[in-house]
């Protein structure tokens, strides 16, 4: 197949800071362009974008039912091959059923719905169409956190005993959602949401990191969520114990009222034998402890596993960062659906989140909430 995957987009406009993210990222590695879109539920700021990114006038549609349901009557050389989703929560399900509904694969941002329930009838779907499902959980596309990923599993550090997994950030430590700000109103609105605001938004983030990692589940939570800003509909706090499923423990937490604090998402993993840490806004290094001393990792130096050595992008000492991880996360789906595509098996090695983590992240929010509202110790995470 020698043409480019097409690539349909709701949500995005040129206001909006994370459709910008997927767009970069998805054409990083020349094997995406964006054909059409319905950027907005305004149809004119959907006009807008569409003009401004250059797209022809009829690919530019009022609302992601007309996207999908035209497209679908195009020819197949012509109409897009995915859609992608990156609107807020509250409208990832209707455009993500109606695509899958319609044999479209789809990439969707994260939380995957707004509740467990949608969460759980897109699963069904995906598993009843076969259809590709991406879950943008970004940061397990960084080179390093692969590598991580793979010492674990080959015993580098013996059995894991201990998580400590946090992300703090300071831009709701006030009352920002009073103040215009569009993407802090829309985040601490529980009709957009979901019911969890901080939880859902970063909390998520540490939860699927810490068990892509380690390979472990969490089984059972102890959890105190906190709104700290009055005035605040939903959580900007929370400090979470956890158990897994191997016995080992750990902790969890993620703020956004730590004043400083920028996107400090950052991850511990202590096993029998040594420990492992990574920090987000350090993505290149991974150290490696023992208690005769630290060996500090770096992407492309050395001789790396071929889980990190595929997803690094810069000879070593460029840093890569955010949108290289998103796109590593839009290649490894560009692989896979050109595999699909040409009757052909793709390697696992390329790989991303699924319809199923998007559901695990809905339980965990769930047990969070019940576990935060309950006088019992322990929660189990079903």
């Amino acid at each position: 197949m020698s043409r480019k995957l097409r690539m349909g987009m709701v949500g995005g406009s040129l206001e909006a800071f994370i459709g910008g993210v997927h767009r970069r990222a998805a054409i990083m590695d020349g094997e995406i362009e964006l054909v059409c879109g319905a950027f907005s539920s305004n149809p004119e700021k959907s006009k807008e974008t569409g003009k401004a990114l250059y797209l022809p006038e009829n690919r530019v549609y009022d609302n992601y039912e007309q996207m999908i349901l035209q497209e679908k009557q195009l020819p197949e050389g012509e109409r897009m091959d995915f859609v992608v989703v990156v609107t807020p929560n509250h409208v990832h399900f209707g455009p993500t059923k109606l695509a899958l509904e319609n044999g479209f694969h789809v990439v969707c941002d994260k939380p995957m719905t707004l509740n467990t329930a949608e969460a759980e009838e897109i699963v069904a779907l995906v598993e009843k169409t076969g259809l590709l499902f991406c879950l943008t959980h970004n940061y397990t596309g960084y080179p390093m956190v692969k590598e991580a990923k793979h010492m674990i599993a080959s015993g580098a550090i013996g059995n894991v005993r201990k998580v400590i997994v946090e992300y703090p950030q300071g831009w709701l430590a006030t009352l920002v959602e009073a103040t215009g700000n569009k993407q802090a109103a829309w985040r601490t609105d529980p009709s957009k949401s979901g019911a969890a605001g901080g939880l859902g938004d970063i909390g998520i983030h540490a939860e699927n990191l810490a068990e892509y990692i380690t390979g472990l589940s969490i089984t059972q939570l102890c959890a105190d969520l906190t709104i700290f800003v009055e005035g605040r509909l939903l959580d900007d706090d929370a400090n979470i114990l956890l158990r897994f499923n191997n016995g080992a423990k750990g902790i969890l937490q993620n703020s956004q009222i730590a004043n400083g604090e920028e996107n400090d998402l950052n991850i511990r993993i202590y096993g029998e034998t040594g420990g492992l840490k990574w920090r987000q806004m350090e993505p290149n290094s991974l150290l490696h402890t023992t208690n005769h001393g630290t060996r500090i990792i770096r992407t492309g130096v050395g001789s790396l596993s071929r889980e990190s050595q595929v997803h690094t992008r810069i000879p070593a000492g460029h840093p890569e960062g955010y949108f290289e991880a998103f796109a590593n996360l839009y290649r490894n789906f560009a692989i896979q659906l050109r595999a699909r595509l040409e009757g052909t098996t793709a390697d696992p090695i390329f790989d991303f989140p699924s319809a199923k983590d998007g559901l695990r992240g809905m339980k965990f929010i769930d047990t969070v909430i019940a576990s935060n509202q309950s006088e019992q110790k322990w929660t189990d995470l079903k």
